[in-house]
């Protein structure tokens, strides 16, 4: 195949997305792509670039710094600069289109074969619970009303599992392995399956759920889903977000966040108790072990134990309350002077 000059932009990203879906990528990824290339197909028609063939590393590299300037627009961050992620993201999808178009020969030369990302930096979940932080927020739902029993089976669930949150919404009635104590997550992150263990308390939460709140929730139509929402179907993914966080800022523990605080705690909990990291990936579900590694940096018991054993103020005698009384009266006593 020769390169085709009267292959517009917008009809190279299309085949690419085309291509991309083909190949299985999931629904979220497309979407995703989708709006990066859209971007970057609007920045290039607003400066005159029309086709692949008219792309040169200098012209990627303006589009790198424009990116690199541009304002966040959304009212929760106006005025913020794109965060490293997002820069990179956004590069790795026009990344991605020119590798595909210069494989399938729309191009000769790939143009963005030496664009560089921007190095992201290595940032830790941004908070974990502690086990007692952790029960109060489960202790939060109303066990009085219907959505209240159903949120603390799903809090249950995820602090035993620790699902990402579309794979919990994705749960139907059969992925529950009660007598064996698993869940089978469907199509995971990666559209990849896997089996994930779950605790004895979090499937008792959930048969009480399956027992008394959903018969009531569930309409003619059964979808299957094993979480209902008010309406008989299957809890939309920003709802739980929101139910959640509420949950959270009610329990008072000053942390931030809503679903993914409980993957992050459950992980972290784990690893600390002994659990091997890459037990955890497989529970986890990551595809690349060094995702899982960040938790070894968050895990700190081990490192305070070793601190309390080695360091020389801890095995030196604590001070008593006499000592602390004469110190304090010898400080007075210089600062008067």
């Amino acid at each position: 195949m020769t390169p085709r000059a009267s292959d517009s932009m917008a009809t190279v990203i299309a085949a690419h997305l085309a291509a991309l879906e083909a190949s299985g990528y999931a629904a979220s990824t497309l979407a995703n792509r989708r709006l990066h290339l859209a971007q970057f197909c609007d920045w290039c028609e607003a400066r005159g670039l029309t086709t692949p063939e008219e792309l040169t590393p200098g012209i990627l590299e303006h589009y790198r710094q424009w990116l690199f300037g541009l304002q966040q627009a959304d009212g929760r961050s106006l005025g913020k600069p794109l965060g490293w992620s997002t820069q990179a993201t956004k590069l790795t999808a026009v990344r991605m289109l020119l590798a595909w178009a210069t494989r399938t020969k729309r191009l000769l030369v790939n143009p963005a074969a030496e664009m560089a990302l921007p190095r992201l930096p290595a940032r830790l979940p941004r908070a974990v619970l502690s086990v007692s932080e952790a029960e109060r927020v489960l202790a939060q739902p109303d066990l009085t009303t219907a959505l209240g029993l159903r949120d603390r089976a799903i809090l249950e669930v995820l602090y035993s599992t620790g699902l990402r949150r579309m794979e919990l919404v994705g749960l139907d009635l059969i992925d529950l392995d009660a007598e064996r104590g698993v869940v089978l997550v469907r199509e995971g992150k990666g559209k990849k399956d896997r089996v994930v263990p779950i605790g004895a308390r979090a499937i008792a939460w959930v048969q009480r759920y399956l027992d008394t709140v959903r018969p009531r929730l569930v309409h003619a139509r059964d979808s299957g889903a094993l979480f209902l929402n008010a309406r008989g179907t299957r809890i939309r993914p920003s709802r739980l977000t929101e139910r959640l966080h509420r949950y959270v800022v009610a329990a008072g523990v000053g942390k931030p966040g809503s679903v993914h605080i409980f993957r992050h705690t459950m992980a972290t909990l784990m690893h600390d108790a002994g659990a091997d990291i890459r037990d955890l990936q497989e529970i986890l579900g990551h595809a690349q072990l060094s995702t899982t590694e960040i938790y070894t940096h968050v895990s700190i018991e081990r490192l305070k134990a070793v601190h309390m054993k080695t360091h020389p103020a801890h095995l030196s005698r604590a001070p008593t309350p006499a000592h602390l009384s004469l110190a304090a009266e010898a400080a007075d006593k210089h600062n008067d002077a």
